[in-house]
């Protein structure tokens, strides 16, 4: 275990370092159109870093145009890089880091929303785009693992401090991960060693790319602990993942999240199930199945502070590098307990969204609590433009280029 750090204190990830611990999670923004940052985007990142955040983490830049979750978000291409830099910009003049969250969403991508083909370890039928996802060959993995090496590297360029790889939620490299869904019988099936090739794969070629770039940021990923599935990833066979991925020496940190955006999504949010504001943002008949099966798809978990403790702690007792610990983290007291169970770092999101200048407000009052109350209604507005429905926070821009 590592020695107890003040959450408040400047920090090193990597070869980078943090004004505080505080780390504001990736959270789908749909703030960007045309696939391109907005002034509503740079809105939404930096008021937490005015708001006293140590980095603040841009979702979801995918590596390729066929690895959005839907077709307005931001995929890496050179169209994106000015507005790329002028969000680094923005969010370093308030004094804070920046992280890209990359990956590809695998069976989770959205083909008809992209026009673009979606890959799964084999062929998968996703109930939101009413699409199959392609069984991904050798070389559309090869392919999908080196655009996430590109896009390191044009996350250097852009000047983000880090980037944090997904390996989580059932995603392309997750996806590979369960054994529920990856029913393969080549070298990437069957075995766990099989199963971790692609998000072992993934973050060495990332690291590699970064090394070569010769200017330093930080890598990090987000690392399901479970899927909370029967049959899907178990906190046993990711652990000996984190260890292996500890091992190659490809990350700084892991920050350690569950559930499946697939089938269990709400094993992440936990707190209230918002089904009826759900399948309100979806057009018929996917409406009327999300209406009528939302208790399958939306389950509800009692929420708690600092929910994903417990099995955060089995990681934190057999791994010596910095982990990060995401879920229920919305007051001092529950970010001074982090520390005291030996986490580096605290990300945060549903509290920020309400609340973007909390940690300014925790820091000059250490008893200050968060006003969020967990309906988790904001999930139903990341199809539209994310914001907290209890205090409308961050309100939208309309401007942007």
């Amino acid at each position: 275990m590592t020695a107890q750090h003040d959450v408040f204190t400047p920090a090193t990830l990597g070869p980078v370092t943090l004004r505080n611990r505080i780390i504001k999670a990736a959270t789908f923004e749909a703030s960007t159109p045309n696939a391109l940052v907005t002034d509503d985007l740079i809105t939404y990142h930096r008021l937490p870093a005015a708001g006293g955040v140590g980095m603040t983490t841009v979702a979801y830049l995918a590596v390729s145009p066929g690895g959005r979750t839907e077709g307005k978000q931001i995929y890496w291409r050179r169209e994106a890089m000015p507005g790329l830099r002028r969000l680094t910009d923005a969010i370093h003049a308030e004094g804070a880091a920046i992280s890209a969250q990359i990956g590809h969403a695998g069976p989770v991508a959205n083909a008809k929303s992209n026009k673009a083909k979606a890959y799964a370890p084999v062929r998968f039928f996703n109930p939101l785009s009413m699409r199959f996802a392609k069984h991904a060959t050798r070389d559309d993995i090869d392919d999908i693992i080196e655009a996430h090496a590109n896009a390191a590297r044009m996350a250097i360029d852009a000047g983000f401090d880090a980037v944090e790889v997904h390996l989580g939620h059932n995603y392309f490299a997750s996806s590979f991960l369960s054994p529920l869904i990856n029913r393969r019988t080549d070298e990437f099936g069957g075995s766990l060693e099989n199963r971790a090739k692609v998000a072992r794969g993934t973050v060495l070629a990332v690291r590699r790319a970064v090394e070569k770039a010769g200017t330093p940021i930080a890598v990090t990923a987000k690392l399901n602990m479970s899927d909370g599935v029967r049959g899907g990833i178990s906190t046993e066979e990711s652990l000996q993942t984190a260890t292996w991925l500890e091992s190659d020496g490809g990350l700084d940190a892991i920050e350690l999240t569950a559930g499946s955006s697939l089938v269990n999504p709400m094993y992440l949010f936990r707190g209230d199930a918002p089904i009826k504001q759900f399948a309100g943002a979806f057009k018929p008949p996917l409406r009327w199945g999300i209406r009528m099966t939302g208790t399958k798809f939306l389950r509800e978990y009692p929420y708690r502070e600092a929910y994903l403790l417990r099995d955060a702690k089995l990681f934190r007792a057999e791994l010596k590098m910095p982990l990060i610990l995401l879920g229920g983290i919305t007051n001092r007291e529950t970010m001074d307990l982090a520390m005291a169970e030996g986490f580096d770092f605290v990300a945060m999101g549903r509290a920020l969204l309400a609340e973007p200048d909390l940690i300014n407000r925790i820091r000059a009052d250490g008893a200050a609590r968060s006003i969020c109350n967990h309906c988790n209604q904001c999930m139903a507005t990341i199809y539209s433009h994310t914001h907290c429905v209890v205090t409308g926070s961050p309100s939208p821009v309309n401007s942007g280029i």
